[in-house]
């Protein structure tokens, strides 16, 4: 697609430069990791949602997104093992996240109960970055598990007991791991047939557990399934699978909001 565009009134050529110039700027600050928006704000919208809105979750927000762009850029200067090369973004969202995070801290200083299991977690994805196999399975479940714990966090700095979103942990967690096996079989394992046998047999698991959780569940997992055995092996570009994933994100979210 050509970046040129008509000649502004009292210039000499296209008014094409900053546009350009902003755009690179956001490359270099932005991750291309769509998919990763959703399932860093769905635990979070879903946490509010059940434990009711407070102030001191605007921090954590803010703490939340910043770690996450902290952390990717941290990991790629760990997988190039060219760490200069990303210092400006790692400067920049250490500076955002720290004094957030702080915040969060000083209003609910329990939620510091959580930062082993995460500290772990990141452990396991600095580990893949290292050996640059971030793309595995495994690697995928330990960024999935960091994104539903989330959802205790948010219930610790609202004051409210942890117990009381278990269930949609459990909801969380049995949903974003379908998407990551689902995912695969669109996109980097297209065309296994262990991959898509796995996707199908995690998806009729997930349907009973959530059943057997609370019967109001079935439908939404009932979609699940039904998306998880139709849609591989069609010819789906990366931008409709990732549409369709904010429609599956969206019913979740309409479907616990309905549920609590």
């Amino acid at each position: 697609m050509s970046t040129q565009s008509p000649t502004a009134p009292g210039t000499n050529g296209p008014a094409t430069r900053r546009p350009v110039g902003r755009q690179r700027v956001l490359r270099r600050y932005l991750p291309p990791q769509h998919g990763a928006w959703a399932m860093l704000l769905l635990p979070y919208l879903v946490g509010v949602v059940v434990v009711g809105p407070g102030w001191p979750q605007l921090p954590l927000l803010g703490a939340w997104l910043a770690g996450y762009l902290l952390s990717y850029y941290v990991f790629q200067a760990v997988k190039s093992r060219r760490p200069r090369r990303f210092l400006a973004q790692i400067r920049l969202y250490a500076l955002v996240a720290a004094p957030l995070a702080l915040a969060v801290v000083v209003v609910r200083p329990a939620v510091l109960w959580y930062a082993p299991a995460f500290a772990a977690l990141l452990a396991v994805n600095a580990g893949y970055a290292w050996r640059r196999r971030e793309r595995t399975l495994l690697n995928d479940l330990a960024s999935v598990v960091q994104s539903c714990l989330l959802i205790f966090v948010v219930a610790t700095v609202a004051g409210v007991s942890p117990e009381r979103v278990v269930p949609a942990f459990v909801v969380l967690l049995l949903y974003l791991t379908g998407t990551v096996c689902y995912v695969k079989t669109m996109i980097r394992e297209r065309g296994s047939t262990s991959y898509r046998r796995l996707s199908i047999g995690f998806h009729l698991a997930a349907l009973v557990m959530a059943t057997l959780l609370d019967v109001r569940l079935a439908p939404l997992f009932l979609v699940l399934v039904i998306r998880a055995w139709l849609l591989p092996g069609r010819a789906l570009r990366p931008a409709p699978v990732g549409m369709i994933e904010i429609a599956c994100s969206v019913l979740v979210l309409v479907t616990l909001v309905l549920v609590s």
